[in-house]
């Protein structure tokens, strides 16, 4: 059954060219703060006198206020107005981007960023329901779908490239100075481009099921953190996470007794999006690991500074390009199983080539060719992950749909931080005396990444199995929506 246009302000005509260049281009930036602090990081600490235990909420304030806020505000979107809660934390992330950039204090800067991560919770699952519903057949939403989910991988992907660049050349300030302009654009334009949506029926925001289910992600995302900067035995680490499933469990209960809960259970009943998550959360606790593992590798083991090192990034995007213009054809003309069985696939080739990397490579030899075959696989799978997981949304549903699989992606990637990176890092330090530290970190490098692709594989597998066997609609229907 197609699903119906949103509804559009008489006042306002919709062009959807130009509003999904504005929503990318955000999309863009959001994704993009969550890795365009790691190579400015030292920068940061020298100036602004951060502990080392303190530097970490740099990242990991953005991370918590991100993934903890995304279901709340997916669906306050739905029900007040996907095109106002945008616009609204488009503001509150520009804001708190300024304020980051004018950071004077630590305090300043973490507080900033917990705001930046508010900012893009709402901003974020609210621009991705304005898509699904401005593209409604099968061919031209996958082909949407395939343009977002790609500039996704590319924004955090950049985010190093970018991070370097400008903490080597200017100040590290710049790299939240520069959201500003990207802010400004979009709350200029898209009022212009797209009307209001909301869901068709009034309906209160579920309170309960939104203090529940925020708390539940904000304990797990938190605990998760706290994993990867000290023992999963200590108190600091097993009290949020007792605490996310005391509220996960209670927020079930509470979701199958209210009449319009947050997050209905019969949405969460579809196969294809359950598959659809699964594989996401696998494919971002591998994608995330290996992102800030390899920026360490280069860095402490091949000798790279904070420049050369987002340079070499590059080409990384580059593959994500193109993976995600073969992911727009792919999965009208193959099917969603079809394309993400194979990008998993790929993906995991590419972690077991990153897994070699060794002292002494030079980079077209021992990390190119890892980091092209893994960014193909990166631009297949996130574009075609995003149009299983939103397989069957409606306008009553679109922001919640988009919430969910953010907050998939965000739980992914504190996973990914706190189970490989620690492998990594303890696998190195029992093994410093016995190899010599270089050694070590290579060998915690090389497990970890090894883990990631067996992750991969798995998803893999468990696509092929589970996902149910058709295309993203029929190729017939496919080819009559095309224009």
């Amino acid at each position: 059954m197609p699903i119906p246009h949103p509804r559009i302000s008489r006042h306002v005509s919709t062009r959807r060219g130009p509003a999904l260049v504005v929503l990318c281009l955000v999309q863009f930036m959001l994704v993009l703060d969550d890795t365009v602090v790691s190579v400015a990081l030292p920068s940061v600490r020298d100036e602004l006198g951060f502990s080392a235990a303190g530097l970490t909420w740099v990242v990991n304030a953005y991370f918590l206020a991100f993934g903890g806020l995304l279901l709340l505000f997916g669906r306050a979107a739905d029900l007040l107005g996907r095109r106002r809660v945008f616009l609204g934390g488009v503001a509150l992330f520009g804001a708190a981007s300024l304020a980051c950039g004018l950071a004077q204090e630590p305090w300043h800067l973490v507080a900033g960023r917990f705001v930046q991560g508010a900012g893009a919770a709402m901003a974020g699952p609210a621009a991705l329901s304005l898509i699904t519903l401005l593209y409604p057949g099968t061919a031209e939403r996958a082909k949407a779908l395939s343009i977002w989910g790609g500039i996704a991988g590319l924004g955090a992907t950049m985010g190093l490239v970018i991070s370097g660049a400008l903490t080597g050349l200017a100040s590290w300030r710049w790299i939240f100075l520069v959201n500003l302009p990207v802010a400004a654009l979009a709350l200029a334009l898209l009022p212009r481009l797209v009307g209001e949506s909301r869901a068709t029926h009034t309906a209160r925001l579920d309170v309960p099921g939104a203090a529940l289910g925020t708390g539940a992600v904000l304990a797990l995302v938190y605990g998760l953190l706290q994993a990867g900067e000290s023992s999963w035995s200590e108190v600091t680490v097993l009290g949020p996470l007792a605490l996310a499933a005391v509220l996960a469990v209670t927020f079930l209960a509470v979701e199958s007794h209210v009449a319009e809960p947050l997050v209905p259970l019969s949405f969460l009943a579809s196969r294809t999006r359950a598959v659809a998550h699964g594989a996401t959360l696998l494919f971002s606790v591998a994608m995330f690991a290996m992102a800030f593992l390899l920026m360490i590798h280069l860095q402490t083991v091949l000798g790279y500074g904070p420049l050369k090192a987002g340079v070499a990034y590059l080409p990384y995007g580059a593959g994500i390009l193109v993976g995600m213009w073969l992911s727009s054809h792919a999965v009208v003309r193959l099917g969603i199983r079809p394309t993400l069985v194979t990008s998993f696939v790929i993906s995991a080739a590419g972690m077991l080539l990153l897994s070699g990397i060794a002292p002494g490579d030079g980079y077209a030899s021992g990390v190119l060719p890892g980091m092209l075959v893994s960014s193909l696989g990166c631009g297949l799978s996130l574009p075609t992950l995003t149009v299983a997981a939103l397989t069957g949304t409606t306008r009553e549903n679109a922001g919640l749909g988009s919430a969910l699989l953010g907050s998939v992606q965000q739980v992914g990637g504190a996973v990914g931080v706190a189970v490989l990176v620690t492998l990594a890092t303890r696998h190195s330090d029992a093994r410093a005396d016995s190899t010599g530290p270089m050694r070590a970190v290579t060998e915690g490098f090389s497990l970890a990444l090894t883990v990631a692709a067996a992750l991969l594989a798995l998803g893999a597998i468990l696509i092929a199995t589970l996902l149910t066997a058709r295309r993203s609609g029929s190729a017939a229907g496919a080819r009559g929506t095309r224009t």
